[in-house]
Formats: C-alpha cells, structure tokens, sequence
C-alpha cells in the first residue's frame, strides 16, 4: 500500500509544481522607484499579460503605491481606463527614464468606448500612480526615475 502512494505522490508532484510555478510567475514583480524624492512601492508589468491587466479592478491603492509599465522598446504608447475603477495618473517616459508627459487625473472609463491617453513621444516606461500625485509631486518633462 505504502509503494501505491508513493506512485500516486510522484505522478502528482509535476502537477504540484506546475501550479506553484504559473502561480509565482502570474504575480508582477514589486521593486522601489524614486521621482521627485519620493520613494514608491511599484509592480512591474513587463509582460504582454501583465501590461494587459494593469490596475483593472483595483478598488483602492495605497498612496504611495503604483505600477511601471515596462516596454522592450521605445515607442508612441497609448492607455485606456477600461476596467480600472480608479482615477490615476498616467506619466510617460523615455528609454533614458526621463519624463515625457502626464496624463493627469484620468478618470475611469464609464462606457465603450474608452478614451486613450498617449505619450506624446516614444516612450520606453509608462507609471501609473493614484490621480493628483503628478501635480503634488510637482513633476515637468525632463524628470527622472531610478529603481532601487
């Protein structure tokens, strides 16, 4: 009886870990951004799944909370609110990690078809943090992020 489980646990135990893996892999990482001598807590969406999503469905986000969006290359980038219940700010920087523009205080989308925000030259990295942070950070073009 004993050989019988054994058997049974190791036919189960690529299942086992197939879950765990997709499971670790599904979940954005989280790193620290500096802007303007703030220090946030971010998920890095850098998957085309992970992009996707974003923040749809959040209800709420801490302060000091948000997401980097991270592209393989620079390019015109383009965002919309479908899905996601709170108002953001959407701000748009280079390869070099510098600001381009801000999207500030974009509300939810309501109804079909939602609005698009861009980037009004290529961008490389797009932060989404709660809507208002941009204007009381006091950001302008040309600021910078470092990931610590």
């Amino acid at each position: 009886m004993n050989r019988i489980k054994f058997i049974f646990a190791l036919t189960l135990l690529p299942v086992l870990l197939m879950q765990t893996t997709y499971t670790a892999a599904a979940a954005p990482a989280t790193e620290h951004l500096a802007l303007a001598g703030h220090r946030f807590t971010v998920k890095i969406a850098n998957t085309d799944a992970e992009r996707e999503r974003g923040l749809m469905f959040r209800t709420h986000m801490p302060a000091d909370h948000g997401m980097l969006f991270v592209f393989p290359d620079s390019g015109p980038r383009y965002f919309w609110m479908k899905n996601t219940l709170i108002p953001l700010d959407i701000i748009f920087f280079d390869a070099h990690q510098r600001l381009i523009n801000v999207s500030a205080d974009t509300p939810p989308c309501k109804a079909d078809p939602c609005p698009t925000y861009a980037s009004t030259a290529p961008a490389e990295y797009v932060l989404e943090l709660n809507a208002g942070m941009a204007a009381k950070l006091g950001l302008k073009p040309g600021d910078r992020f470092t990931i610590r």
